[in-house]
């Protein structure tokens, strides 16, 4: 039980973005993930949570800008992405819930 609560903390959530559908075409599904995760761990959480085949990870950290909030300044919080791409004839349907 605690190996799945494990890669439910790796996998933040989707990202369905115009860019992420571009890259589902391609056979690659993208996830927020956790920012100190591992491409190993993202690709063993990915196998377990949707039974799939993984090819690749490929991610990248986004760093969070400084904005203003009710005047005060800020940071958003850094963003790591997770591009996963599948083996040949699995795909996963991040449109409906787990």
């Amino acid at each position: 039980m605690s190996a799945t609560a494990d890669q439910y903390d790796v996998i933040r959530k989707p990202i369905i973005t115009e860019k992420a559908t571009m890259v589902s075409e391609a056979g690659a599904v993208v996830f927020e993930v956790a920012i100190d995760s591992t491409k190993p761990q993202i690709k063993d959480a990915v196998e377990a949570l949707f039974g799939v085949k993984v090819k690749a990870v490929n991610t990248s950290i986004t760093k969070g800008k400084v904005k203003r909030f009710k005047g005060q300044l800020g940071k958003r919080k850094d963003v790591k992405k997770a591009y996963v791409t599948l083996e040949d004839g699995n795909t996963i349907d991040v449109t409906t819930g787990l």
